[in-house]
């Protein structure tokens, strides 16, 4: 290089040092992200509610909700929760969501990079003339380019992508929660259509007793044969309610099997065979309202769409200003390639440019207010989604809460009924009654010993939905809790309520 193009040289240096200074420590524009707040509900109100049914505890424990499925101590309901979240297809899709989040990551973060590219090309030329003679042509060349982020545009950009990660890693989590919820759910149906075909089979055995003592009756005179038509009635009126209940059952299995990412038959040979409801845990701790908002991954990933859409404000923000680049290239030319890259076939040239948008019809500020929007409606749906959990929490408390009440008058309902199947057979037999009053009799039995089993079903049912609302089923660090955290103690599983009499 010769002593006069120094000058030159060093006032680009001079130019590109201050540039890059600007991108490094320039500011971002538009509006930095604030983590919403949001008022929680000092306590649970159907904490209260559950209180007055049976009593609660405070705890200073942590909420253990990472693998509540395994407090149920059922290991064949733990296999398959376990199983579904290796094997789930739902959950395999927002795993790949994940990825490419990451990816796209990646893509963005490149742009605060300097992009290079290479070109190498031969020709066989002849120029124009009647003298020209044919001549080979080598080529190569290296380009350069680095646009500089001095408004931050590129940066927000990554701080929209790191979002986007976020957002994307918490809807992973919230499958991994509704799909352990679903598996479960599922399992508690099975098991509690299978223990109504016990009751109904149960009870049917019952009737049909009767209805074969009204038959020895009626061939002795004793009834008539309206006594021995509803009996048979009946009878084939609780027998019609077992394919209803089998098929319920069988199509549980199926919806258990599609979750575990097999074949919908493939359960029902381990899965057929009949089990109990799975009893309750002895203590459900619920936390504190405010532990909601750190702890469900639907709240986390919506609060990280509206650090992601605000982030794209700045985005757009940035197309207001100029954009200033360093580019720069070097080129080989020459008729051989020995000779190509000697220092008479080279040419060079670097610098700064700039370019900036100064009339684009508004289109830059209304990408801007879209943006702005965009933030809006993330944030609304945040609202929305914080509100819907805190509503999720007390349905599912209020409900666990009424149905142990409602289980408990069951219960007792069960044990009036079976006295009175008894009293009313042993009158009738002995002519003091008339029929009516045994098949009514057998009739309520029935009804109250299925609806517990039912309500057995239902409350487990609600303790799933509780952990589900509560943001359980996926692995973090528990939520630090405070002293006063309830803890809801169900009831234990009703003994022998599908019990024979």
């Amino acid at each position: 290089m010769t002593r006069e193009g120094q000058p030159h040289v060093m006032k680009v240096f001079l130019v590109v040092a201050v540039l890059s200074a600007l991108s490094i420590s320039g500011c971002m524009v538009g509006p930095d992200y604030h983590a919403p707040r949001r008022q929680a509900p000092v306590a649970w109100a159907g904490v209260s509610e559950a209180s007055a049914s049976q009593p609660s505890a405070a705890t200073s424990q942590p909420a253990e909700l990472a693998r509540w499925w395994e407090t149920f101590g059922d290991p064949k309901l733990t296999d398959l929760v376990n199983e579904a979240l290796q094997a789930n297809l739902s959950l395999q899709l927002a795993q790949a969501r994940l990825r490419h989040a990451r990816f796209q990551r990646g893509v963005v973060i490149g742009g605060l990079f300097p992009a290079a590219s290479g070109t190498a090309s031969y020709q066989r030329v002849r120029p124009a003339g009647a003298t020209a003679k044919e001549a080979d042509l080598w080529q190569a060349g290296l380009d350069a380019a680095w646009e500089l982020d001095v408004f931050g545009g590129v940066r927000r950009d990554v701080e929209s992508a790191n979002a986007s990660v976020l957002a994307a890693r918490e809807g992973v989590r919230d499958v991994q929660v509704s799909l352990a919820a679903e598996v479960a759910l599922n399992y508690i149906l099975l098991r509690g259509y299978q223990q109504q075909i016990v009751i109904a089979r149960n009870n049917l055995k019952s009737q049909q007793h009767t209805a074969d003592i009204t038959h020895q009756r009626l061939a002795a005179g004793f009834v008539s044969a309206l006594d021995v038509a509803n009996a048979d009635a009946l009878v084939y009126t609780t027998e019609s309610t077992i394919p209803v209940f089998e098929m319920s059952a069988r199509q549980s299995i199926y919806a258990i099997s599609v979750l575990l990412a097999r074949p919908p038959a493939d359960l029902l040979k381990d899965l057929s065979d009949t089990g109990d409801v799975p009893s309750a845990p002895a203590q459900l701790p619920v936390g504190l309202p405010s532990d909601l908002l750190r702890r469900r991954p639907d709240i986390r990933q919506a609060e990280a769409q509206v650090h992601a859409a605000t982030a794209q404000i700045g985005v757009a923000t940035a197309d207001l200003f100029p954009k200033f680049s360093l580019t720069g290239d070097i080129n080989w030319q020459a008729a051989s390639t020995g000779s190509l890259f000697k220092d008479v076939s080279r040419s060079w040239g670097f610098g700064p440019s700039a370019s900036w948008a100064i009339f684009q019809g508004g289109s830059i500020v209304s990408n801007i207010r879209a943006q702005e929007a965009l933030r809006d409606q993330a944030f609304i749906t945040y609202q929305q989604t914080v509100l819907n959990a805190f509503q999720d929490v007390e349905n599912t408390l209020i409900a666990l809460a009424k149905e142990q009440e409602h289980r408990k008058s069951l219960i007792n309902a069960v044990t009036a009924n079976r006295k009175a199947v008894d009293v009313s057979m042993q009158l009738y037999t002995q002519g003091q009654t008339d029929f009516l009053n045994v098949l009514n009799a057998e009739r309520s039995l029935f009804v109250s010993e299925d609806a517990v089993v039912q309500s057995n079903r239902n409350v487990a049912t609600d303790i799933i939905a509780l952990y589900k609302a509560l943001g359980g089923g996926w692995e973090r660090p528990p939520v630090r809790q405070s002293t006063s955290a309830p803890a809801i103690q169900p009831q234990a599983t009703v003994p022998g309520a599908s019990a024979t009499r």
